[in-house]
């Protein structure tokens, strides 16, 4: 059901593939961990040139590290900083092509040259965290990317 070969359409019908997958693997579990773990391995499975996918869960003013795959990285991230941080805040997604040039970036990961940043929500709209992804090459990611990567996220949330 997972396997990398489903994923043989356009961006757009790869994206929808991955959108019924993630449902079918979080709609009969209601332990959050559980699911934002499945999450950001199916991510890690689905998306190429990628370094890093995972999330980071709100706790009061700050971010805190949660599932993710990929190298060790930051565990705490106030909001307003970084580009997780910016996202929080503002409750918005953020696409930054060259992370180097994103004021108070913060660099977990050296080979980091492009991000997305997307806020996860409760069904009911509440934040509760950010899903973060980054990728060694410069202008990795698009419009559909963020269009998809916000649909994946509302699917996730109303599960949470």
């Amino acid at each position: 059901m997972f396997d990398k070969e489903l994923y043989s359409g356009t961006k757009e019908q790869n994206y929808e593939v991955l959108l019924r997958q993630l449902a079918s693997l979080v709609e009969d579990e209601s332990n959050r961990i559980a699911n934002l773990a499945n999450a950001s391995a199916l991510l890690k499975q689905f998306m190429d040139d990628i370094n890093w996918v995972g999330f980071y869960l709100l706790d009061k003013e700050e971010l805190v590290l949660g599932p993710f795959q990929g190298l060790p990285a930051c565990i705490r991230i106030p909001l307003g900083k970084g580009v997780c941080g910016t996202s929080a805040q503002k409750n918005e997604p953020i696409v930054v092509d060259d992370v180097h040039e994103f004021p108070g970036h913060i660099a977990c990961d050296a080979a980091s040259n492009s991000e997305i940043v997307v806020p996860l929500r409760t069904g009911d709209g509440q934040l509760i965290g950010v899903l973060d992804i980054d990728s060694p090459l410069f202008k990795r990611f698009d419009s559909v990317d963020l269009t998809y990567l916000i649909r994946f996220n509302e699917i996730l949330g109303s599960y949470l």
